[in-house]
């Protein structure tokens, strides 16, 4: 294993998506780094699993059904035994309004999609003791 991603192992990452291919593409390339990756399709099923997996970070995507990604970002920011824990906000949208409003309601960082590997890395590094 690379020295880089040894820092990764056991790691507990969350992806909150809609589409099956993000959730899919961020799983395949998070556990290759030796992440453990939970997923979720909106917030809804998003908030139960992060009282079951707490994990370390998480990424949410904005444009959701049932829950959009501010709602959850919001929600998880309200809870205070989550609230220090870094949410990425992932969007196609990339305007001054949508990063600011991302920074409202508390996430740490906007991705605009399509990411790539070393942009969900830097992001973890970055956010995590890692």
């Amino acid at each position: 294993m690379a020295e880089d991603s040894a820092g990764l192992n056991n790691l507990k990452v969350m992806v909150i998506d809609d589409s099956k291919t993000i959730r899919r593409t961020a799983e395949n390339l998070l556990k290759k780094e030796g992440c453990e990756v939970v997923t979720a399709v909106d917030g809804f099923e998003a908030l139960s699993k992060i009282a079951e997996h707490k994990p370390d970070i998480i990424f949410v995507d904005i444009m959701m059904p049932r829950l959009d990604g501010y709602q959850t970002c919001a929600l998880i920011k309200h809870n205070r035994m989550f609230k220090s824990t870094p949410v990425i906000m992932l969007s196609s949208k990339d305007s001054i309004f949508d990063r600011a409003r991302g920074r409202i309601v508390g996430s740490e960082q906007y991705l605009t999609k399509p990411f790539t590997k070393d942009d969900l890395l830097d992001a973890i590094k970055e956010h995590t003791k890692q």
